[in-house]
């Protein structure tokens, strides 16, 4: 028996446009019509829903949810901000906090408002301001319901799929623009991270904790080469620990926001940069079993960052970690394996305060559409059922017990 520490926060992670549906004034929304991708329409209805999505948590043992605020729907237009969105947020944090479960929110969750992306996105200087106008509307309204606050998800991977290989909206592909954008996604963390805690301090409430939720990966050489190895070195510090060391060395993180998923099997055909950065094995050296979507499934991989990231001497926050499969067997072989690696972590000295997998239900997944099913409660998106599936009844028995037997 594994036992995890009294006051762990056990939980899932949702994010607005994936989950709420109708959100009609976003970038994403606008995208999905001018390309015919898959709308994400009604998606899982959780605005109308969150009151039975959240009895669901409850009756799973979670005592904490991550969740993101939908900035289109707080600010549609530019500078107009609607009091019954605010209002409706504010609703839902409160049920969160009847029902005993801690929300963490996030305030960027990849998506922009269209007005924003018609004035050129987070390639616009001014972005900063923007962005920091929205955050004192919505933290001066939720300060003294939230402990937990995570700026923006995921911003390498935000960069990566939408400025480097322009697979996202705006679907820009230009290294140039995607440091650019890096430099603005850095400034409006740091700058948000003082307002935060100013808005704290004003109110005299106690000192929130303000982080990012950055995604690891388990960046491995397929062949002990000096090329991969460089390879990997170099994906390592410029995907998952160039940003941590940045803003631990600003002093703004309170805690390190971590998301994993996968390994990458890095085997780099030359020494271009392109190659590697990009280059991965295309032969399935070394398999593993993978998920839906194709991603090595690769437990070990998760100890070995938190033991890593244990140098920054801040407390870790698992936010994201989760598998898409119809194979409801394979996901709680798949969580129960991370959760083992993060219990070990945890022996060996890291401050782990808190685990939520991804994601409480099945929802839009951006680019792939309804198909991947990452849920513990299944969706059916026709009928808008909820079904808890088995993986998150052995989950709540862990959430419950704070023991992984």
């Amino acid at each position: 028996m594994l036992k995890f520490p009294s006051g762990f926060l056990w939980g899932a992670a949702t994010s607005a446009y994936q989950v709420e549906g109708n959100n009609l004034n976003s970038d994403w929304w606008e995208w999905e019509k001018r390309t015919g991708r898959e709308s994400s329409g009604t998606a899982c209805r959780h605005y109308e829903f969150y009151l039975l999505d959240f009895d669901l948590a409850k009756s799973l043992n979670h005592n904490a949810h991550r969740l993101s605020i939908e900035w289109s729907r707080i600010e549609p237009q530019e500078g107009i901000f609607v009091e019954k969105e605010l209002q409706h947020y504010l609703d839902v944090i409160l049920a969160l906090k009847e029902r005993g479960i801690e929300p963490i929110i996030t305030l960027h969750h990849f998506t922009n408002p269209l007005w924003l992306a018609k004035l050129g996105g987070w390639e616009n200087k001014k972005v900063v301001y923007y962005f920091l106008r929205y955050v004192e509307k919505v933290v001066e309204i939720l300060a003294d319901k939230v402990k937990f606050w995570i700026t923006i998800n995921e911003p390498m991977v935000y960069i990566y799929h939408s400025y480097f290989i322009g697979l996202w909206p705006p679907q820009r592909k230009s290294f140039l623009i995607s440091w650019r954008v890096k430099n603005n996604l850095v400034r409006a963390h740091m700058e948000a991270y003082k307002i935060i805690h100013g808005i704290y301090k004003k109110k005299k409430l106690a000192s929130p904790l303000v982080s990012i939720a950055q995604n690891m990966q388990a960046f491995v050489a397929c062949q002990p080469t000096l090329k991969n190895k460089l390879a990997v070195y170099l994906r390592n510090k410029l995907f998952n620990f160039s940003l941590i060391s940045s803003l631990v060395s600003k002093k703004s993180l309170d805690f390190i926001g971590l998301n994993y998923y996968s390994r990458r099997l890095v085997e780099t055909s030359s020494w271009g940069i392109k190659h590697l950065l990009l280059d991965d094995c295309k032969n399935n050296h070394h398999p593993v079993k993978k998920n839906s979507l194709g991603w090595d499934i690769y437990p070990e991989g998760l100890y070995a960052l938190l033991i890593k990231l244990k140098r920054y001497d801040l407390a870790v926050f698992i936010l994201e970690n989760g598998i898409c499969t119809e194979d409801d067997n394979l996901r709680w072989e798949y969580i129960y394996a991370h959760l083992k690696n993060t219990q070990g972590a945890i022996s060996a000295g890291v401050k782990v305060m808190g685990y939520f997998y991804w994601s409480l239900m099945d929802n839009y997944e951006w680019d792939k559409g309804f198909v991947p099913r990452f849920g513990i409660i299944g969706i059916d998106y026709l009928s808008g059922e909820r079904r808890a599936r088995a993986s998150a009844v052995k989950f709540a028995a862990v959430c419950k017990t704070g023991v992984l037997a």
